[in-house]
């Protein structure tokens, strides 16, 4: 596709999102100069933030609160937020009329000039790919231009970065199980490829977890060589499906297939690295092996390392109050990545959970809550069946549960219970999508409300994140 052939066409941008795609989509088709319609089942009041990105794009058609039909039938080309299902029944009625349906991702991949580098998973593809483009931006050996990071990781703009990407560069994304499907729908995937691990997720999308673990696949399935230039595909050795695909794709040929594991860090990059966790050791170990395959060495890694601070919502310290830390980890939204954060400590913990019901079960999060909580505070659609799970496991009930009505209320009851030497963390298994508008919102609250019990005079010795 060139964008050239997008002046005079009209563009429908299917799902404006909260998260960035669409208003990245939109204008990017503005600025090619196409027609846009913009169509979202969300309200404006929903949408706000979106559309307030927007408001410089004055010709924008919107379609807000349902569809069209007659708008598919007459689109030149779909554009759809990866949130929406191959199936759907209004990119079938733009397919039946011949029109091009694609999506954000698709776009990109055609017409970036650059190196890419993709990383996906269930847990930790976010701090992997944030801590590559790090490295690979901070290290002494660099034979390659600027590294750009974007994708899924937040929202970041993508097509809008076209113009400035140069051959020579290198651009890290993290991708989605539902932008892999979007680029295997065009047979794309990046030339240098990563998979973190695979944990039940969006089974209320996939209906199984097989299904799932497919569509991660097909990153790999995609990748293709360049003459002289094999594609590279990377996997963690220390999970088991990950391990089952190496073995897989490594008989490819024009294949380099690559594996990594905590065990490869050296003494010297363990001591540089700030963040807590096993789980975070496992991100910078796929990290330095990405980049490896473009020269940078441990050595190289470790004297730039230690500047490198979690990013928002995951593991990420907010402040230490009456010998309390108090930390943030909203993006955990499965509970094999609260069981990440909560292994990540030591200390007791008071544990904040629960949330949309994306049909995953919790089992599992119930056992390591029975032995590393003190406290469980639940709320949100879930908070019922997390009880269940762990009231199932502990018998003893030597964790006390407690469900809330609201953040605000979960904030105050582990305030109250929280001792000196406690760790209270936000980890909660679940989507947002029942009480907020996404993670990001749920975490920022989770922040003002923490800092709002500093506030009211009872702080003594607080020690912030900067």
């Amino acid at each position: 596709m060139n964008n050239n052939l997008l002046s005079g066409k009209t563009v429908l941008v299917m799902g404006l999102g909260r998260f960035g795609g669409g208003v990245d989509s939109a204008k990017f088709a503005v600025a090619c100069g196409a027609d846009v319609i913009v169509t979202d089942i969300a309200g404006p009041d929903e949408l706000a933030g979106s559309l307030a990105q927007l408001k410089d794009c004055p010709d924008i058609e919107y379609r807000l609160s349902s569809h069209r039909e007659e708008d598919f039938e007459k689109a030149d080309l779909v554009i759809a937020n990866p949130a929406v299902p191959p199936n759907n029944m209004f990119l079938k009625i733009a397919e039946s009329c011949g029109n091009l349906v694609t999506s954000q991702i698709a776009v990109f991949f055609e017409l970036c000039p650059a190196t890419t580098i993709g990383i996906t998973g269930s847990n930790g593809k976010s701090t992997t790919a944030a801590l590559t483009a790090h490295i690979l931006r901070n290290a002494n050996k660099k034979d390659y231009g600027k590294v750009w990071l974007s994708g899924n990781i937040g929202n970041e703009p993508l097509l809008m970065l076209l113009d400035e990407i140069a051959p020579q560069d290198l651009m890290v994304l993290e991708l989605s199980s539902f932008q892999v499907e979007q680029l295997a729908a065009e047979n794309k995937a990046p030339q240098v490829a990563l998979l973190t691990n695979l944990s039940p997720n969006h089974l209320d999308r996939y209906g199984s977890f097989e299904k799932y673990c497919a569509a991660k696949e097909l990153l790999f399935a995609n990748q293709q060589s360049k003459r002289n230039d094999p594609a590279v595909s990377i996997f963690n050795r220390e999970d088991k499906i990950a391990v089952e695909l190496y073995e897989k794709y490594n008989n490819i040929p024009q294949r380099r297939c690559l594996t990594y594991g905590t065990v490869d860090l050296s003494d010297t990059v363990r001591r540089q690295f700030n963040l807590p966790g096993k789980c975070n050791l496992s991100n910078l170990a796929g990290a330095l092996t990405i980049a490896t395959v473009f020269g940078v060495d441990q050595t190289d890694a470790a004297a730039c390392i230690s500047d490198f601070k979690a990013l928002p919502h995951r593991l990420q310290f907010i402040i230490e109050r009456n010998g309390v830390r108090w930390f943030n980890d909203s993006k955990a939204t499965t509970p094999q990545a609260a069981i990440a954060a909560i292994e990540a400590f030591d200390e007791p913990i008071v544990l904040l959970a629960g949330g949309y019901d994306k049909e995953l079960p919790f089992d599992e999060l119930a056992k390591v809550i029975s032995v590393k909580a003190r406290l469980v505070v639940l709320i949100g659609n879930t908070a019922a069946k997390i009880k269940t799970a762990i009231e199932t496991v502990s018998s003893e009930q030597k964790v006390i549960v407690e469900i809330c009505k609201s953040l605000s209320d979960a904030v105050a009851a582990a305030d109250k219970t929280a001792q000196k030497g406690d760790v209270v963390l936000l980890s909660p298994a679940c989507a947002s999508f029942d009480m907020f508008d996404n993670y990001e919102q749920r975490g920022r609250e989770f922040i003002r409300l923490v800092r709002q019990l500093g506030s009211a005079g009872s702080l003594t010795g607080a020690r912030e994140t900067a």
